[in-house]
């Protein structure tokens, strides 16, 4: 009898946990003073066009890396890896710290459940790993003079103007032609000017090519944890990388050629386990983990790093940064 209650408790766990994993969550990302962004979510462009408020939806991962590339270009960008409870709706603000730098900052969550509707303003999208077509307007303006030969005939004005507007195809076409000729001395001047407008949108006719290319999907044989950033280095360039700081021989050079090659870079937990083995030092390798865990693609298997310490505070150490890495 207790054998079968036992099991029937099993059976409720194992139920229970795999409705947890299959949780999705929604992401809510505004700017306080209004300036227009487009998310990108490891490395894929989620909104087509900028906006001040975007909400993602379907998420199905615990972790993200974040990119918030503002519509003028003078603002810069901003690039975080975020963490989050899975089946909730998280909020984010975009806004300046007291340096003047723009961050993401957590603001709130609440269960998908209890969520609210879509505010006025608010776009909203379902995660993509295509990234949506992007629209525009591109105008395009040529003049040009000719001069012809000694008395040649015709003299006048001649204006011309064509318009196409084919809505199935999403596509505007407006181009107006002005000409002036006047035979003066047995020559003629004459000046033409070509105006073309043509706007570009998404429809069932045709879809421009997105703005940005479809970036690959790496996937880690075994591994279906959280992510920290879209894509490994290859083996052989992680061979070439850790060649290159083993052959420093002060601490301090192997340390600083390390963080110039993890913040260019995504790297597996167990590449950075053998970078940090590189280091004699304990408060280096901690150093050095905690710098990684922000470009490492399988952050679930940091916990193997553990092994690269001698001492448990080095481990406490690293699970406090790690607990608290996305505020």
């Amino acid at each position: 009898m207790n054998m079968k209650r036992f099991i029937l408790l099993l059976m409720i766990m194992i139920m229970g946990t795999s409705l947890f994993a299959q949780q999705k969550t929604n992401l809510v990302f505004f700017t306080e003073q209004g300036e227009r962004f487009t998310v990108i979510l490891n490395g894929i462009r989620q909104n087509a066009q900028a906006e001040t408020n975007v909400k993602i939806t379907d998420l199905i991962a615990p972790t993200y890396k974040v990119k918030i590339i503002f519509e003028d270009a003078k603002l810069g960008e901003v690039d975080k890896t975020l963490t989050f409870n899975q089946g909730t709706e998280t909020t984010f603000t975009v806004k300046k710290n007291n340096k003047g730098e723009y961050v993401i900052r957590w603001m709130n969550e609440v269960p998908i459940a209890e969520s609210r509707p879509a505010p006025q303003g608010q776009t909203t999208v379902v995660y993509t790993t295509t990234p949506p077509p992007a629209t525009g307007t591109v105008t395009h303006t040529q003049t040009t003079t000719t001069v012809t030969g000694e008395n040649a005939p015709g003299s006048g004005n001649v204006n011309m103007g064509i318009n196409i507007n084919d809505p199935s195809l999403g596509v505007n076409f407006n181009m107006n032609v002005s000409g002036g000729g006047v035979t003066s001395g047995g020559s003629t001047q004459t000046t033409t000017t070509y105006s073309t407008t043509t706007t570009t949108t998404s429809s069932s006719g045709g879809t421009p090519p997105p703005t940005q290319p479809v970036q690959q999907v790496y996937v880690l044989p075994g591994y279906n944890g959280p992510v920290g950033c879209p894509y490994p280095i290859s083996s052989q360039d992680f061979a070439s990388v850790k060649q290159s700081i083993a052959s420093k021989s002060f601490e301090d050079s192997k340390l600083t050629i390390a963080k110039q090659v993890i913040n260019t870079n995504c790297l597996l937990s167990s590449q950075v386990k053998e970078i940090m083995l590189l280091f004699s030092f304990e408060d280096t390798r901690l150093e050095l983990a905690k710098y990684a865990y922000g470009y490492t693609f399988d952050i679930g298997n940091y916990y193997k790093l553990n092994d690269a310490f001698t001492f448990e505070s080095s481990i406490e150490e690293l699970n406090e940064y790690i607990s608290s890495f996305r505020r």
